[in-house]
């Protein structure tokens, strides 16, 4: 009777050693709730019409005979690039950009490139697990089975949307003389998090670029406040990167020594170089176009002076004083002439 219950008893223990083996890791803050909505983002597919749209708002480069690649940072935290940081959290349907991205990425909808390398090729991609190891990001495992791959949950509150405060921006100025059109387009992204070293200093590391082609059909439809005197959503996260409504500083332009703008100028020199690649482009702009003709506008002006002034000279000037008319007289009428005395008549009775 002993033996029988001491091996139930190591049944039992058995049983639940496994379970508390297999069991998810549970991670900081985290609840059963807050897992499960994370595992069910439901962010949506993309359709083929929005596959077309997308491919038809791409834009087209490769002929340009013009083309200048610039990178710049942008400080999430300022007022003009706000809407892509608040809310921080996820809130009331609403979303920051890179609380987007990551659950794009935590879906395999979106392929994210190693941060280092700056290349978009298959050999530089990075997976999910690996940007949760490399910024030491809490995640449950749960085993798949049956085929099935594990996945790799994360809490809510242990996303570092905080953290990612800043983003590069790559921009390709081009002129594309087919179609006589000078723009910009957006060619990728990468979000930048504070991250504290073993040494216990924070230092600022780019997590991953990704193109910006791929996550525009699914920003597209995040809706952001972009004032703080009119609360409504009038504009989307597409809108803000299209519309170039971002305020950021130029860190860098392609060049073949692959050298940001710190490493060739001082401190002194460095507001004015990006003052200058600012001017630049600008001025680009307005050399492509024919100014109008100065002297043609300054003589036409002239005639028009000159036909105004002919025109009020010819018009009659109205009298300021009323004139007086003149006194009709009254003309006496004639006098009635007098009947002439004739011999009566006689009657034809007399």
């Amino acid at each position: 009777m002993k033996r029988y219950y001491i091996s139930s008893i190591l049944i039992a223990l058995t049983i639940f050693m496994q379970a508390q083996n297999t069991a998810p890791r549970t991670s900081r803050g985290a609840d059963p709730n807050a897992q499960q909505q994370q595992v069910n983002t439901g962010l949506p597919e993309l359709t083929v019409r929005a596959q077309q749209m997308n491919e038809q708002l791409t834009q087209e480069i490769g002929n340009a005979r013009w083309v200048r690649n610039i990178l710049r940072e942008l400080d999430l935290t300022k007022e003009k690039n706000a809407p892509l940081y608040f809310p921080v959290r996820e809130q009331n349907g609403m979303k920051n950009l890179f609380t987007s991205l990551f659950q794009l990425l935590s879906e395999g909808k979106i392929n994210v490139y190693d941060y280092e390398k700056e290349s978009f090729e298959d050999d530089d991609k990075l997976t999910y697990k690996d940007v949760l190891d490399n910024f030491h990001i809490l995640y449950d495992s749960i085993p798949g089975g049956g085929g099935r791959p594990i996945r790799y949950v994360v809490n809510a509150s242990d996303i570092p949307s905080r953290e990612a405060s800043r983003l590069y921006v790559k921009e390709a100025w081009y002129f594309d003389q087919n179609n006589s059109i000078y723009d910009v387009k957006t060619l990728a992204i990468c979000p930048l998090a504070y991250i504290t070293i073993e040494s216990g200093v924070e230092v600022l590391q780019g997590m991953f670029w990704v193109k910006y082609e791929d996550i525009r059909p699914y920003i597209k439809s995040n809706l952001i406040m972009t004032s703080n005197i009119n609360n409504a959503k009038t504009y989307t996260m597409d809108d803000f990167f299209r519309r170039r409504m971002y305020d950021g500083e130029i860190i860098q332009t392609e060049n073949l020594m692959n050298l940001p703008l710190t490493a060739l100028f001082d401190e002194e020199e460095l507001p004015l170089e990006q003052q200058r690649i600012e001017d630049q482009l600008k001025s680009f702009n307005e050399a492509l176009w024919v100014p109008a003709d100065t002297t043609a506008v300054v003589l036409s002006k002239r005639e028009a002076r000159k036909v105004s002034s002919t025109r009020s000279s010819a018009a009659p000037k109205e009298k300021t004083t009323k004139e007086k008319a003149p006194k009709q007289t009254k003309e006496k009428a004639p006098p009635a002439e007098k009947a002439t005395k004739t011999a009566p008549t006689r009657s034809i009775r007399r």
